[in-house]
């Protein structure tokens, strides 16, 4: 079985194509839960006004179960012990407004649309050089339940690598 994590900046759609998958017999972890079940959780960030999650305790301590397909959502998943990593990812004046629907501040807008329109996950992926199979999904206009597919696809074709290679990311900043 399969440990797979879902990640990319808030509001590309993590969460849904996550629920779409438990809706298809996917064991569906959060890192916000695995957080508080591995007491991994810090203290409340005023600036970015959420609830700092000690990654780094966290890929210690959590450790996927052998028999069960798991998809763990969250933008921090891709640093836990998994065997394959989907990003997804969205145009960045998308993100902004589903962002701005979410009523967030603009302070926290603008590093979220920042962070996607740099590719900050592909980053961190290359900084911490993390090795195991990527998926890049565009999720500006693709229904969750296609992002769901496309998932499922690839996870049965054994994580083939479709040609998606760290430099050939998508790229904001030359569309």
């Amino acid at each position: 079985m399969v440990a797979i994590a879902i990640t990319g900046s808030p509001a590309v759609g993590k969460s849904t194509v996550s629920q779409v998958l438990k809706g298809q017999g996917w064991d569906v972890l959060s890192v916000r839960e695995l957080a508080k079940q591995y007491d991994c959780e810090g203290d409340f960030d005023e600036t970015m006004d959420s609830l700092e999650i000690d990654v780094h305790k966290l890929s210690e301590c959590y450790q996927p179960v052998d028999d069960e397909d798991v998809i763990i959502d969250g933008h921090l998943s891709h640093f836990l012990d998994v065997d394959a990593i989907i990003i997804l990812r969205c145009d960045p004046e998308q993100l902004r407004s589903r962002l701005e629907m979410r009523d967030y501040d603009e302070r926290k807008i603008n590093a979220n649309v920042e962070w996607e329109l740099l590719s900050g996950t592909w980053s961190e992926l290359m900084e911490f050089d993390i090795d195991v199979p990527i998926l890049e999904l565009d999720c500006t206009d693709m229904p969750p339940a296609k992002a769901a597919e496309e998932i499922v696809a690839w996870k049965n074709s054994g994580f083939a690598m479709k040609n998606v290679e760290k430099i050939a990311a998508i790229d904001w900043l030359s569309k």
